[in-house]
């Protein structure tokens, strides 16, 4: 089982557990055995782009956030590796910006949660029915950052399934799109761990251990991974690897169980064909 975890937030980003601090994440990662972290949480900004409440730090916690790391680093050197990261999303204009904040850290990942529409707002995911133009113009987005040399992962790449039921030729578009370029410059992609536990196990904001046929039940509502999308990658020579996308407690912990049933939602058969990152 995979003993690392590259997505991993923090209180700062207001939607995560106020009361669970960073050593509090490194204190779990090391009661499940794992090797190797990197906090990535959500990128400030400059200058205010993204206006929701609570979705991100704000620019004068980076230096803190950033020295938080650099302190854990230091104290459980020889007991886990940890990184500094962050995660972020491309958009436009913002190009200067995103490197800038690659500068300061080890690992950036690409969680691309919306795209300008054509006035110019933001458009995210979840929030509005996308439409085809717009999911391949996620795709376009995804492709422009991974040219400008920003990702080191993409994570959630099949965020663009959201409440999207049916898998045709313009998904499947924007599945090649994402896949060709990751693999023309080597960028693992990512089974994300977060929308299955929000479903299951985390029901209604509270965490459960309800049975596994409960958790198979509630798997229905979950459209990422989606399985169509990863029997794409596993046509290309393209890395990847799970990510736990912590936000919560108790939710590291729930790391095997999660990615059991992601494998089920992707298909063993798929799952047998992917290329995983081995650390």
């Amino acid at each position: 089982m995979q003993k690392f975890n590259y997505h991993s937030h923090t209180y700062r980003c207001g939607h995560a557990d106020q009361d669970y601090k960073d050593e509090d994440y490194i204190r779990d990662y090391i009661k499940m055995k794992f090797e190797k972290i990197t906090f990535t949480d959500h990128c400030p900004e400059k200058e205010k782009i993204d206006k929701r409440e609570n979705i991100r730090m704000d620019f004068e916690q980076k230096d803190e956030y950033l020295e938080s790391i650099k302190q854990l680093k230091k104290k459980y050197s020889g007991i886990i590796e940890i990184e500094s990261g962050y995660e972020v999303e491309f958009l436009p204009g913002e190009e200067k910006n995103l490197i800038e904040l690659k500068k300061d850290v080890d690992k950036i990942i690409l969680g691309q949660h919306f795209i300008y529409d054509k006035e110019k707002k933001l458009k995210v995911f979840g929030k509005k029915e996308f439409l085809d133009d717009e999911i391949i113009m996620y795709g376009k987005y995804i492709e422009k950052a991974i040219e400008l040399g920003i990702p080191n992962i993409i994570a959630h790449p099949d965020i663009y399934m959201l409440n999207r039921e049916h898998f045709g030729e313009v998904e499947s578009k924007v599945a090649n799109l994402i896949c060709k370029n990751a693999q023309r410059k080597n960028i693992p992609l990512e089974i994300n761990l977060n929308n299955v536990f929000i479903n299951t196990y985390y029901k209604n904001k509270k965490l459960n251990y309800d049975s596994k046929k409960i958790q198979r039940e509630r798997m229905k509502q979950v459209f990422y991974p989606c399985k169509d999308f990863w029997n794409i990658v596993s046509k290309y020579n393209i890395k990847v690897l799970y990510g736990i996308d912590a936000h919560h407690r108790g939710q590291i912990q729930l790391f095997n169980k999660l990615v059991e049933l992601a494998n089920e939602k992707i298909g063993l058969e798929i799952i047998r064909k992917l290329n995983f990152l081995e650390k």
